[in-house]
């Protein structure tokens, strides 16, 4: 007997998908309260999932929408993610130049002198520096895996259903 959960991408695959994009999200935002702050490339890399997980939410919610054309949207939103990511993980690696601007991060607050000193004091964050990375492979190069593996995942949904 399979659980519930395991049989979620075959049973409601764009419900899948906004589960996911809804993961992958949060572990960036984890990423950044544990310290490591987006650079501006990361944040292109968000805007998908959010429209993601609100096309999936609004789906999900009104079954009426027809679901082919909905897993249709969906593997366009995670391949434009896993472009942006890719091009992101490039610049990271060198493999060619990227944005010219730098990001940074500032803590907001009620004083003009204080919040003047966090501008000027506030650390650039490049978008050609790798600030994570585990066997090798940067945050950007997972999102462009996963974002990858999702958008063959809504392909073939669509193909299916």
């Amino acid at each position: 007997m399979s659980s519930p959960l395991l049989s979620l991408p075959k049973r409601d695959p764009v419900l899948f998908a906004g589960i996911a994009a809804t993961v992958i999200l949060a572990s960036a935002f984890g990423f950044q309260l544990a310290g490591y702050h987006p650079c501006e490339m990361c944040w292109w890399q968000r805007y998908p999932y959010m429209a993601i997980m609100a096309v999936a939410l609004i789906a999900t919610a009104m079954p009426s929408i027809p679901r082919k054309p909905t897993l249709l949207l969906l593997a366009l939103l995670f391949a434009v993610d896993a472009g942006l990511a890719g091009y992101h993980a490039g610049v990271e690696q060198r493999w060619w130049e990227g944005i010219t601007t730098c990001s940074s991060f500032v803590e907001v607050t009620d004083n003009v002198n204080d919040a003047l000193d966090a501008i000027m004091n506030a650390p650039l964050i490049r978008c050609d520096e790798i600030a994570w990375s585990l066997f090798g492979i940067s945050m950007a190069g997972y999102n462009f895996l996963l974002a990858t593996a999702m958008t063959v995942f809504c392909l073939r949904r669509f193909k299916n259903s």
